[in-house]
């Protein structure tokens, strides 16, 4: 407490002694930047008489064969800003600073800014014009390319990390980007996000399509997920991906293929405007949610009389994944809970598709899977997207241990 005490007494009369002088808090001769340079260079000191093995001025040193050979000037850009420091010499120039490196332009908050800006969607020329603006500093384009090609070693490890044994729901779903290669086509990034047996979010990873992938592929994808200790999964909700099926069951026998509700209620709302999809949510949950198929039978006649006629791709669309969706319905509450809840997936989905429209189109799928890393990244601080999905887990991994009984650990 007494700590607390004389560090607030300190600030206050540094920034009292600011006022009276005349000088500004930020800026390049701004107060925080003094405090930024002396911090700097008194740590740099430090490593200095670290290295040698004696303080400065101290007689010990004297024919030691090393010694202190001055300062050279240099300039780093900082959170605050680009602030100048001393920095000091050997006669050996054997010193090799930590804090700040030879070479080093920048502290590393600065690299994590640039992520950050990056993993919220702005481009490499956004990104430049923002420290312009904000900091008085210039980072060229090609600097803030090679910060963010630092974190492909990171992604490299991130796809490749251990997984858990088992995952009560995995959704698999499709981000679409426009990459140049030649000419601008349409390509999905495939996402596959579990449910932990905790009541996590956890996306497992993403990887690069053409939209005409197949059984082979996918079972390739699904067999690395194995591979990363992945031994079961409950439940797979997916939407029309060809050969998707039939690799979910070649590689968990067990796992039960469901149709995605969240891609059905989602793909309705293509074929109606905004100005309905309030009214029209509240008219689809009697369906999903009924206790049997036929009271579900029931409700989906009524939204069929009222939107049919308005809208009848929407009921031949809902007619055509009838047969897929009734498996649903057999489902205990709890467990519909869980596949129905969009919050976990739509807040990845919603900062993929920001990341994505900000750059418009990608020169390779490797630039459009680290731009989706770093919007991952950004969701939680551990980098791996993880969130809770319900506030009502434990009833969900009751029923989930119930109905996959013995498979839930």
């Amino acid at each position: 407490m007494a700590d607390e005490v004389n560090q607030l007494e300190l600030a206050q009369q540094l920034l009292a002694q600011a006022k009276e002088q005349g000088i500004e808090l930020m800026g390049p001769n701004g107060l925080l930047g003094q405090l930024t340079k002396n911090v700097l260079e008194t740590a740099l000191d430090a490593e200095m008489t670290e290295h040698l093995g004696y303080e400065k001025n101290d007689p010990a040193g004297r024919g030691s064969g090393n010694s202190r050979n001055g300062t050279r000037s240099k300039t780093v850009l900082t959170e605050i800003g680009p602030v100048e420091i001393d920095v000091p010499r050997d006669t050996e120039s054997s010193f090799e600073p930590k804090i700040v490196r030879k070479r080093q332009r920048r502290l590393t908050g600065i690299d994590e800014i640039v992520l950050s800006l990056s993993a919220k969607g702005l481009t490499t020329g956004e990104i430049s014009a923002h420290f312009q603006d904000i900091y008085g500093a210039s980072v060229s384009k090609d600097t803030i390319s090679r910060i963010t090609d630092k974190v492909l070693e990171e992604m490299t490890e991130w796809q490749n990390r251990p997984l858990d044994r088992v995952y009560p729901v995995v959704f698999i779903d499709a981000i679409h980007v426009k990459i140049r290669d030649g000419q601008v086509t349409n390509r999905p990034i495939y996402v596959a996000i579990g449910v932990t047996v905790n009541g996590e979010r956890d996306i497992l990873g993403l990887w690069a399509g053409d939209g005409g992938k197949g059984a082979k592929f996918w079972l390739a994808v699904l067999t690395e997920i194995k591979n990363r200790g992945v031994a079961d999964v409950c439940l797979v909700a997916c939407d029309g991906l060809k050969g998707l099926p039939e690799a979910i069951n070649t590689v968990w026998e067990l796992a039960v293929v469901q149709t995605c509700i969240i891609h059905l209620i989602r793909n309705t709302f293509r074929f109606a405007p905004r100005q309905h999809w309030d009214e029209m949510s509240r008219d689809l949950k009697p369906i999903y949610t009924a206790p049997t198929e036929a009271a579900a039978k029931e409700r989906f006649v009524e939204f069929a009389t009222k939107w049919g006629p308005k809208y009848p791709a929407i009921v031949r669309l809902w007619e055509n994944a009838w047969s897929e969706f009734v498996p649903f319905l057999d489902y205990d509450v709890e467990i519909r809970r869980v596949i129905c809840s969009t919050n976990a997936i739509e807040s990845v989905n919603a900062r993929y598709r920001r990341a994505i429209r900000a750059r418009g189109h990608f020169p390779t799928e490797q630039a459009a899977l680290k731009c989706l890393y770093l919007a991952t990244r950004a969701l939680d601080p551990t980098g791996r997207g993880r969130a809770r999905w319900a506030m009502r887990w434990k009833p969900a991994l009751n029923a989930f241990a119930i109905t996959f009984e013995g498979r839930i650990n």
